[in-house]
């Protein structure tokens, strides 16, 4: 008999089981069974957790393990980290990454890591080691993403890479997965302009990763579209200057990504929730605008994170059927008294 549960049925043919009517119809109830259970598991609410640039100090390294467990005390799904994990003028070694590894391999839930400005565009900054920034983009991707499959955490969780297509096989770090009627897309997007370059046109670098990213976002919101599922969460680490683009300026590293953003809301049916932090300013707001006419885009909200020297986490609650989807609630961090 074939493995597993359900196994010595497909071991059998199927002109032995069209002669046993009474395990033909055990097998169909069973099969409604399991797709009854998968519907009211997808129709579950569930939450999840954001959180990012920090550790930025030694008060915020100290505390942070503090903040993983008060994630951990929660029936969270998943935790998302939206970039930097180390300050500015901070250096870029190969020993931080693997600090800042270890600490997100305890949280119990499943953990997933997307990078930002300070851990590979600002390397070249002396005081960050005058390191080649993609010489620690191929580091990062090293070490935190050695399985690109699968998540950080106690309890890793499966998830889907563009590492998998050949066209895009670099870039480990853009990861999807589902839960329930929502679908997760996490993108290298970096703040500090994007690593477009310090010329007027863009750095190689910049436009092969925005074929990426554009190729990724497209999929995932054609998948979407195709299961019609309620919501997409895209957490990136930069703030691309969202209100702008509306008032047609803004940062020209961001334009065409927001103008796909823009887009694919305006043809999808759900709700999009975009996931950033960079400007250290947590909000949740309605920002996004078509720049041609000023209409604000209903189905569309971000939630930027906390940033230092504010520690804290936001966490959303999804109830799956209802509107709003997504119910964000910003966290504060505040240490233990004696801590």
């Amino acid at each position: 008999p074939a493995g597993g549960p359900g196994g010595a049925l497909r071991a059998e043919a199927p002109e032995r089981l069209s002669r046993h009517p009474v395990r033909r119809t055990a097998l169909a109830l069973a099969l409604l069974a399991s797709l009854s259970a998968l519907t009211a598991q997808a129709a579950e609410p569930f939450s999840f957790g954001v959180l990012g640039d920090t550790p930025y100090n030694r008060f915020e390294r100290t505390h942070l393990p503090a903040l993983i467990a008060e994630m951990d005390a929660e029936l969270l799904k998943v935790v998302i980290h939206d970039g930097d994990l180390k300050n500015g003028g901070e250096r870029c070694d190969d020993a931080l990454y693997e600090d800042r590894l270890a600490l997100f391999r305890t949280s119990h839930h499943p953990f997933v890591f997307v990078p930002g400005d300070n851990d590979w565009t600002d390397c070249h900054r002396p005081s960050n080691g005058a390191y080649d920034p993609l010489e620690r983009l191929e580091k990062l991707r090293t070490v935190f993403f050695a399985d690109p499959r699968k998540t950080h955490g106690q309890y890793p969780m499966a998830v889907d890479t563009q590492a998998d297509d050949t066209a895009f096989a670099a870039y480990r770090e853009h990861q999807r997965w589902q839960i329930g009627p929502v679908l997760f897309l996490t993108v290298n997007v970096p703040g500090s302009g994007n690593n477009y370059g310090r010329k007027k046109t863009p750095g190689a670098e910049y436009l092969a990763r925005s074929t990426a990213v554009k190729a990724w976002i497209e999929a995932g919101f054609a998948r979407a579209r195709s299961a019609r599922l309620e919501g997409i969460v895209l957490v990136m680490q930069a703030n691309p200057d969202i209100e702008d683009f509306g008032d047609s300026k803004g940062n020209h590293a961001y334009r065409e990504l927001l103008t796909q953003l823009l887009a694919e809301t305006r043809r999808f049916a759900g709700q999009v929730l975009l996931v950033h932090g960079d400007s250290h300013v947590h909000r949740i707001d309605k920002p996004l605008r078509d720049p041609r006419d000023g209409a604000a885009i209903d189905n569309f909200t971000r939630v930027e994170t906390f940033g230092s020297p504010f520690m804290g986490w936001v966490k959303v609650d999804v109830t799956p059927g209802s509107k709003p989807l997504f119910r964000p609630t910003g966290r504060a961090y505040a240490p233990k008294t004696g801590d």
